[in-house]
């Protein structure tokens, strides 16, 4: 606002001579910077430079840029293009990054030249085979971002550059706001006031994102348009970490990540979905998480592709996906998940045999994260999905009812010809609900419930289903079901402790049921269940194979 400010009065009281007494608002305007601020101080120069107040402005600029530290005497402001080093200190983006001279580059590499990242060997190198040879604890993840995304392209240099300086500018404004001897909470404090309310860096609307992830992911789009994705403003955040020598754990839960602070028994989670609000580590635990996955650097980088690739897969451009999913094993060498992605991917585009021979890699039965995160792959070893099942619950989806009414046919056409796919039923009652047609939703569900009964997330959605139709005989039966499959898997997180807080709360009769209970609230169902269509059910009930015969029978 300022730097907008100083533009509309220049005409009106630019005075290119020193000696001429300066008029009130000149003065009220460099009184009024904040003198903590590189681009308002750089600014006020470039339209006063051959002032005194100019001048002073351009001194404080120095300092700050500096960090207080002693002036390398390489370092001219003056001589470098000081417009586009104004531009890129209030984060505008360039048209062309090339045009940046390479005086401007070598000026903010010096004046960042005292960052952490400096002494990592990940700073220094430029190929992918020196990249992919460091250990995580050297990689400079900015540096390790550009090149993977510019393909280790050597004519990208310039333009890797003028990215890591934008950075380093980022970081050198950051500092500046630090007090003298900063402690690690004063570094996060002072970054989440920069990155969400100084250059107010947001999530993308889902309408935005939902189709273009991979856009609001990777750090030249974030930087450019000041919006990212959950992957993509942390990435940032870390690269700025990294640059003031802040060590920060990234921590994926499923479908997301954030950022974690951890200093014995102080633990700040950052929320960069929420201007890096710091939510409790209870929050991030969904009724089957067995435990949060924590990620190395070098994964990050992975991570990365992996958004990508699964934008090329909603949109079922399947060689493009298998591209990036082989580009992110480059970085994420022993990730169940990616791997089962990649698997699925290659028979998708026909490549079968390689396929099966990755899925045979990944043990469907060792649940480290999720209760359901092999739910997928069980199913489709064991032949209760093919390829297109697959595709059916991959499927991208925006806010448009068509595209979910789209999605929702390939759903069924799945679901009638494999009844009990589980991801197949669990997405078909969800599109449902989407649609507000809870009485299909319920059917959907109590026909998964038919299969699996000893499922956490079905007996989740029914009690809840159950209980808003005030039916709390059925809403606790399933809760007892629910807790029941929790407890034999030493689980019972927040969530459901809250969930049935509220639940006693509207009917505590219901919370301890018999037995005979039981059996009538079952039987009951199973009368509702034979009145359904008989298309929707299987031929007979299926179970899990035995653990020990690991047989596959790849569709």
């Amino acid at each position: 606002m300022i730097a907008f400010f100083l533009l509309l009065i220049t005409p009106l009281f630019v005075d290119a001579n020193p000696q001429i007494k300066y008029k009130p608002s000149v003065k009220a305007v460099y009184s009024s910077l904040d003198p903590n601020s590189i681009s308002e101080n750089l600014n006020f120069y470039k339209l006063y430079p051959n002032t005194e107040l100019g001048k002073k402005a351009y001194s404080r600029a120095l300092k700050l840029l500096s960090g207080g530290k002693p002036i390398s005497q390489d370092i001219d402001l003056p001589k470098v293009d000081l417009s586009i080093l104004v531009s890129m200190v209030q984060k505008k983006p360039l048209e062309n990054p090339d045009k940046i001279s390479e005086k401007t580059l070598d000026c903010i590499e010096s004046l960042a030249s005292r960052f952490k990242n400096r002494g990592l060997k990940g700073h220094e190198v430029w190929t992918k085979e020196e990249l992919l040879a460091l250990p995580s604890d050297e990689i400079d993840l900015a540096r390790a971002l550009f090149l993977a995304e510019y393909d280790y392209d050597l004519n990208k240099k310039k333009q890797i550059r003028y990215y890591e300086a934008s950075i380093d500018l980022m970081a050198l404004q950051i500092q500046a706001r630090l007090p003298r001897r900063p402690t690690d909470e004063d570094k996060v404090r002072k970054i989440n006031d920069f990155i969400f309310h100084e250059m107010q860096f947001r999530f993308p609307p889902h309408s935005l994102y939902a189709k273009n992830i991979d856009t609001y992911t990777f750090l030249p789009s974030v930087i450019d348009n000041r919006k990212g994705v959950c992957l993509g403003v942390s990435l940032l955040y870390q690269c700025i970490a990294q640059r003031l020598g802040l060590y920060l754990e990234s921590i994926t839960p499923p479908g997301h990540i954030y950022i974690r602070y951890r200093n014995g028994r102080k633990t700040i989670n950052i929320e960069t979905t929420a201007r890096g609000i710091d939510i409790p580590t209870e929050k991030y635990y969904g009724i089957e998480t067995i435990k949060l996955q924590q990620r190395t650097v070098k994964e990050l980088v992975g991570l990365a592709f992996m958004n990508q690739a699964s934008v090329y897969w909603g949109k079922q451009e399947f060689e493009k996906s298998v591209s990036l999913y082989e580009k992110a094993l480059e970085f994420v060498e022993d990730d169940a998940l990616l791997k089962e992605l990649y698997g699925y991917n290659l028979f998708l585009v026909g490549r079968k045999d390689e396929g099966k021979q990755i899925l045979d890699t990944i043990d469907p039965y060792d649940k480290q994260y999720l209760l359901s995160e092999k739910n997928i792959l069980e199913d489709f070893i064991d032949g209760k999905t093919d390829t297109e099942g697959l595709k059916a619950v991959f499927m991208h989806v925006d806010e448009t009812q068509e595209s979910i009414l789209k999605k929702q046919e390939k759903l069924k056409e799945a679901v009638d010809k494999f009844p009990a796919f589980r991801a197949g039923l669990l997405q078909l009652a969800s599109s449902f609900l989407q649609l507000l047609e809870e009485k299909k939703a319920l059917e959907v569900l109590n026909q998964y419930f038919a299969i699996y009964p000893d499922e956490a997330i079905v007996n989740y959605y029914l009690s809840i289903i159950h209980g808003q139709r005030m039916d709390y005989k059925r809403a606790w039966k399933h809760f007892h079901f629910l807790e029941k499959v929790l407890n034999n898997n030493h689980l019972y997180p927040k969530p459901i402790k809250y969930y049935k807080k509220a639940l006693m709360q509207k009917s505590p009769l219901f919370s301890r049921l018999s037995k005979k209970q039981i059996r009538e609230i079952a039987q009951v169902e199973k009368e509702d269940q034979q009145s359904l269509p008989s298309s929707n059910l299987p031929t007979k009930k299926c179970h899990c194979p035995n653990k020990k015969s690991k047989k596959h029978h790849h569709r």
